[in-house]
């Protein structure tokens, strides 16, 4: 899958209301929490973002957090494939392997579904769900930016 292509696939995506981008923003802290905790928690956490890597993790997980409200307040296919891509480079650089995304967005939804109510779940769902079933093309896409320095990551 080439940039047009998820480009074209992430515009299927759709803006979501008010009080579910408001609900989101509320509980983030809680959000954040918990997807540290339940990241840290793994025992396979080392092999998922290398050494010495715990605090990018936690920053990764705010970041993400006011970066999917910001997306969810003003929705932007363009800066979602970018953002996505560029965060994928960065932190791949940095030793995150692959399995550490599909990890993290699955704990994510795990999370997501416990903590917001069922209409912004049903809501949110499909952005995470959007992000999981590319990781792939992400992986990609990020190796050509990246030049393969580290493919297995």
């Amino acid at each position: 899958m080439n940039k047009q292509q998820l480009l074209s696939s992430a515009k299927e995506l759709q803006q979501v209301n008010h009080n579910t981008a408001k609900e989101y923003l509320e509980k983030s802290e809680i959000l954040i929490g918990k997807i540290n905790t339940k990241m840290l928690n793994r025992e396979d956490i080392k092999n998922l973002i290398g050494e010495n890597n715990l605090d990018m993790m936690k920053d990764n997980h705010a970041n993400h957090a006011r970066f999917i409200h910001s997306i969810l307040t003003h929705y932007d296919a363009e800066t979602l494939v970018d953002t996505i891509l560029w965060v994928f480079r960065a932190y791949r650089s940095h030793g995150f392997s692959m399995n550490y995304w599909a990890a993290q967005l699955n704990a994510w939804i795990e999370i997501l579904k416990e903590v917001l109510s069922e209409e912004s779940y049903a809501e949110i769902h499909p952005y995470y769900n959007w992000m999981l079933i590319h990781i792939p093309a992400f992986v990609s896409l990020s190796d050509e930016k990246l030049g393969s320095i580290n493919p297995v990551h």
